[in-house]
């Protein structure tokens, strides 16, 4: 129902002789993080190869093209994308592959760079050359300055120079470096398979899907290297002199439901939160129906808590991704209708709490109370999972403008009236926090409480550093 738009979910493997058909898999199960593009980047310890394209992980890859035989080898990392920084084009596909004095790089990026645009005008200005427009890029060319490159930790010394959310893997010829940024705001995890191959990956589902044993989170402000040597870590920051500020918004719908991330896994803390939700928003009704898929295990929890029976009112097909990734409007409610069918003979003549995991413009909400009215539906108590959104994001999820967030200047009658539903309920920001396992302030809340834990001094959107040659390309491609 909502329009938040997806960031995106990176993968890698050292030392598997399977790793770039694990990579695959791997970058599949973290396909809800992204499906605008998708790439593989592989190295034999000599030479990196890496292949880029446009859609789906199975699109990109599909069977009979011979691309995962031309790329195997022992090593591997893999992209899946949805932009926050930059528009949808081919150049901005990740991995970004590269070369500087130090040799081959390829990099794979989740999250947003606050300072990314003022970067870029600097080095711009000295003379530097981009061929894309994606913060990604921005990192390979602060490790390519001379000045950089000597330093006695280059790649920490880098990374001190970013600022905003950056959970990111390097791929050299002969390793593979992950590290997050000092918040931990966007999850990464390290795992092992079986024959004893340590992985990196957004999600610990994608550990899951190759059989490989979740280990821990790659913690904030760490360097991890996975090379013949095994497993190494270090610290570009001083550990505990700075408070995490953890997504909390990755628990209520980025992440899925079988991952463990910051600690717990996600349909868990959902649950929670549908539990306090039924005791803070109680209903009179005589069935608990979800928005599929992030607000399942929130509606089992609402359920359980309140008694009133669960049932599945909307039909999801999975032949459509996430609406939020159409450019207009009109093509995310067609997409929406195609997407979720109502089951008419689950709510026609009863009263209904319908349990969604956010609302961000409202307007595809809205097209399904309506759905929900056609379908003989009596009463419709809407019951949100977390507060209501009035903030952007600038650490990696491209929510629409302030002004276009339904929360932003309406009061809760507003909304109500708005969405054209008989009662609202919205989790409050203290009964979120509460429904997780951390102290309150190891959490960013920013789109909620509008409290940025880093300084946000200009106004960021995804086409901060578009160039007017880049969007020639874009509408030739399209």
């Amino acid at each position: 129902m909502s329009q938040k738009k997806e960031e995106c979910g990176i993968f890698g493997i050292f030392g598997d002789p399977e790793a770039v058909q694990k990579t695959y898999f791997g970058l599949h199960s973290l396909q809800h993080r992204g499906q605008e593009s998708a790439g593989i980047a592989s190295s034999d310890g000599e030479y990196i190869h890496c292949y880029t394209g446009m859609g789906h992980v199975s699109r990109v890859f599909r069977a009979g093209r011979g691309i995962l035989e031309r790329l195997n080898n022992p090593m591997a990392i893999g992209h899946v994308r949805y932009s926050t920084t930059g528009s949808t084009s081919p150049l901005n596909a990740q991995p970004f592959l590269s070369e500087y004095s130090r040799g081959q790089v390829a990099v794979a990026h989740n999250g947003n760079l606050i300072n990314a645009s003022l970067l870029r005008d600097e080095y711009e200005a000295y003379g530097h050359i981009f061929k894309s427009s994606n913060d990604t890029e921005i990192i390979v060319h602060l490790m390519a300055k001379p000045s950089h490159v000597t330093k006695p930790d280059p790649l920490g010394h880098v990374l001190n120079h970013l600022q905003g959310a950056y959970s990111v893997l390097f791929l050299f010829s002969d390793q593979i470096v992950a590290a997050r940024d000092p918040y931990g705001i966007r999850p990464l995890c390290v795992g092992k398979t079986k024959n004893g191959s340590y992985c990196v990956a957004s999600e610990s589902c994608a550990f899951d899907v190759i059989d490989a044993e979740y280990i821990r989170e790659v913690e904030p402000g760490e360097i991890v290297t996975l090379d013949r040597n095994g497993i190494s870590s270090r610290f570009f920051v001083t550990p505990g002199t700075i408070t995490p500020a953890h997504c909390i918004f990755e628990h209520v719908y980025f992440a899925k439901q079988s991952s463990t991330i910051f600690g717990e896994n996600v349909h868990h803390v959902r649950k929670e939160c549908g539990r306090r939700l039924a005791r803070e928003f109680p209903a009179e009704a005589d069935v608990v129906i979800p928005v599929p898929d992030s607000g399942t295990s929130a509606a089992v929890g609402y359920s359980a808590e309140s008694g009133i029976p669960f049932d599945m009112g909307f039909v999801r097909s999975h032949y459509i991704g996430r609406t939020f990734i159409s450019p207009t409007q009109n093509m995310r409610n067609l997409e929406v209708k195609l997407k979720l069918t109502v089951v008419k003979e689950v709510v026609r003549n009863k009263r209904v709490v319908v349990v969604d995991d956010s609302v961000v413009r409202g307007t595809t909400t809205k097209g399904k109370v309506r759905s929900l009215r056609q379908a003989g539906a009596k009463e419709i108590h809407l019951r949100v999972a977390c507060p209501p959104v009035k903030h952007p994001c600038f650490y990696g999820v491209d929510f629409p403008t302030r002004e276009e967030l339904l929360a932003n200047q309406r009061s809760i009658d507003q909304i109500r009236d708005f969405l054209e539903v008989d009662s609202i309920g919205y989790l409050s920001l203290e009964g979120l926090l509460q429904c997780v396992c951390l102290p309150a302030d190891h959490y960013c809340t920013a789109c909620w409480s509008g409290k940025y834990p880093i300084p946000v001094s200009t106004m960021v959107n995804k086409f901060c550093m578009e160039r007017h040659q880049m969007q020639l390309f874009d509408e030739r491609e399209l």
